[in-house]
């Protein structure tokens, strides 16, 4: 006795709808699974329970199956609408910004004076405020910059002044360095501070100093002449004394 026919219509019990439900849908993924292999087939099956939970099954992977499904149901006539309605966008962003083009050139011919015309009272008195408002931000910010640019000078001449300090001390304390060297270095002073004895200043030409007394021999009354004035005057003097011997 073969089995009736089943009605297709909702199954109020919920469980044996349940159980409905699992059978059913692991036969069709067995069927899915099955065709793909002896077919050859690429086959993407996707199914939500009524929990809302996901079962898939994709031969070739799911996401690699709806990008070549995609692909396919794209068709030439929706690529010319969606190119006509980028078109109809870009042409509407074209005349904004071509109208604020238009609305910042008519205001900076306002603010430099030109073009007042047309405007209003109104307008104009809005247009002096915002002269105004900009006369008075220059003015701040040229405070500003001044104040800072003197800041930063007197900043500088603080650090000018301290490295002057600096070399000052430095210098001096070079100066009493060397003063102390030369001290030291003084023979005059050594001599007078450790001995009893006179010291006699140095003669500043050596060929002023006392001639040695000459020798000479026979009666020739002839002699060299040496160099400078006081060794010939000492030469004449001792000459007397030593003529006569002979050898």
């Amino acid at each position: 006795m073969g089995r009736g026919r089943v009605e297709l219509k909702r199954i109020e019990n919920k469980i044996n709808r349940q159980v409905t439900f699992s059978k059913r849908r692991n036969g069709l993924l067995k069927k899915a699974y099955e065709l793909s292999v002896l077919c050859e087939a690429e086959i993407a099956l996707i199914i939500f329970s009524s929990r809302g939970k996901l079962y898939e099954f994709g031969s070739a992977g799911i996401t690699k199956t709806l990008e070549r499904y995609q692909r396919v149901c794209y068709t030439p006539q929706d690529n010319n609408l969606e190119c006509e309605t980028q078109v109809n966008s870009w042409y509407q962003e074209v005349s904004k910004l071509k109208a604020k083009y238009e609305s910042l050139q008519r205001t900076q011919r306002h603010l430099l004076g030109e073009d007042l015309g047309p405007l209003s009272v109104k307008e104009l008195q809005n247009l002096e405020k915002q002269l105004e408002g900009a006369l008075a931000q220059a003015r701040q910010r040229k405070t500003q910059m001044m104040i800072e640019q003197m800041e930063d000078l007197r900043r500088k001449e603080r650090l000018l002044g301290d490295l002057n300090k600096q070399l000052k001390l430095k210098l001096e304390a070079e100066g009493q360095s060397l003063k102390a060297i030369q001290g030291s270095w003084n023979p005059t002073t050594a001599t007078a501070g450790n001995s009893s004895f006179p010291v006699h200043p140095s003669q500043s030409n050596p060929m002023d100093c006392e001639p040695e007394p000459v020798l000479q021999i026979g009666y020739h009354h002839h002699y060299v002449q040496a160099e400078g004035p006081s060794v010939s005057k000492g030469l004449a003097g001792e000459s007397n004394f030593i003529q006569g011997w002979v050898l």
